[in-house]
């Protein structure tokens, strides 16, 4: 991964989203549920009022609208503030 954020910034991959089906009905990629689970790939050092308390492999839980979606070499990331993320799943 050439990405390293800054501060107190994480680098999350979002997990797929579910694809819900009701009766044969197919639910376009525009009308998923943005999933709220994902996996940190790299974290900065935190700041000098916060230390980092996430690690790259980390499961965690964010807000629906927490962070910036970036798409680098053709997959989609989030990169989020450590106080966006929510909870680390055990």
């Amino acid at each position: 991964m050439n990405i390293k954020p800054l501060g107190d910034r994480v680098l999350i991959q979002p997990t797929a989203a579910e694809e819900v089906t009701m009766s044969g009905i197919i639910i376009p990629d525009s009308a998923k549920e943005k999933p709220l689970r994902g996996k940190v790939l790299a974290a900065g050092n935190g700041t000098k009022d916060e230390d980092m308390i996430l690690k790259a492999g980390d499961e965690v839980l964010y807000g629906k609208y927490a962070g910036t979606e970036i798409e680098f070499e053709g997959e989609k990331y989030l990169i989020m503030r450590q106080s966006d993320v929510l909870a680390v799943i055990a």
